[in-house]
């Protein structure tokens, strides 16, 4: 019995694409490969559902195949009454005709293998070419995805695990040099066709970071340090996309000042890093007597003016 594309996907002939698409996508995660790892007859399930939908996806392709013009392999049909003349065989009529006295047509071949060799159609070569010559299967479409990459992993290009539609998990390797916008192509991730599968497309974005910010291939963040961390100096731990790391806090640092962490930025195209830039906010406590008092018997504070530079008095 000839197959037909509408019974193999469990649809309706005329279900709308959406419902096509969502049959299809069923049916290929139950039967795929991936799967049933020797299982001839899922893998047969799973190619008919694949060409089944590589043509009922297609709106002239099944526009096509509902007006009887191509079969269930996309191929051209004989019209009715294709008749003499043509290579390959003749007709005949009478007693040695059909059953009933009818016409009787003798292609001597396969009629879709005529009809491509006269019309050019379904793979065939068109008048005034080798018809040898035949036009290689469409491949499936390209699908696109977006995904997220957290800030500290798209520095350090960690790959990312993502799931497609097509129910394969994936490690997906980040470029050198990422940017928000960028698309990495994944071959053969696509929806199935004739001529193999399309590809995925997936475009990366840059995910917000609770305190860090890019800056270029650097990195900026606020570090902030205690009042006797900056007036004594210190090592605080300082956090990086590779984890936290110690910092050296020289003496006397005042706030505002810009330490630098070398490395510790964004990777680069040649696959170097970019630095952690910190800048030093001295954090003090909201009301504390003691460094209240502290503040009113510190005379030689009271002969600087901070503010200088800036044209105040």
């Amino acid at each position: 019995m000839a197959k037909e594309l509408y019974s193999t996907l469990g649809v309706a002939r005329g279900a709308s694409a959406a419902d096509i698409k969502k049959a299809y996508r069923k049916l290929a995660k139950a039967n795929h490969p991936d799967t049933h790892a020797g299982d001839a007859a899922a893998l047969a399930r799973f190619k008919d559902v694949s060409a089944a939908y590589t043509i009922l996806s297609d709106d002239e392709a099944r526009g096509r195949y509902d007006r009887g013009e191509i079969d269930a392999d996309g191929q051209p049909k004989a019209p009715p009454g294709y008749g003499s003349g043509f290579p390959g065989g003749g007709f005949s009529s009478g007693g040695g005709g059909a059953p009933g006295g009818g016409t009787r047509f003798d292609f001597g071949s396969d009629p879709s293998d005529l009809f491509s060799e006269l019309f050019g159609r379904g793979g065939g070569a068109p008048f005034g070419q080798d018809p040898r010559m035949r036009a290689a299967p469409a491949k499936g479409s390209d699908v696109a995805y977006r995904l997220a990459v957290p800030f500290e992993e798209a520095a350090i290009l960690k790959a990312q695990r993502i799931s497609l539609q097509n129910g394969r998990t994936l490690d997906l390797k980040l470029p050198p040099g990422f940017e928000s916008g960028r698309q990495v192509r994944m071959g053969g991730q696509g929806e199935p066709g004739l001529g193999g599968a399309g590809d995925a497309l997936v475009t990366l974005d840059l995910a917000a970071h609770r305190f860090m910010r890019r800056d270029g291939d650097d990195i900026r963040l606020d570090l902030p340090v205690r009042l006797g961390e900056a007036v004594l100096g210190a090592k605080v731990r300082v956090p990086t996309p590779d984890g936290p790391v110690m910092l050296g806090v020289p003496t006397g640092t005042t706030s505002g000042r810009t330490l630098r962490l070398r490395g510790r930025g964004f990777t680069r195209i040649d696959g170097t890093r970019g630095d952690l830039l910190a800048r030093v906010v001295v954090d003090l406590p909201e009301d504390d007597a003691e460094l209240r008092a502290f503040a009113e018997r510190w005379t030689g504070d009271a002969l600087r003016n901070p503010r200088s530079a800036l044209g105040v008095d």
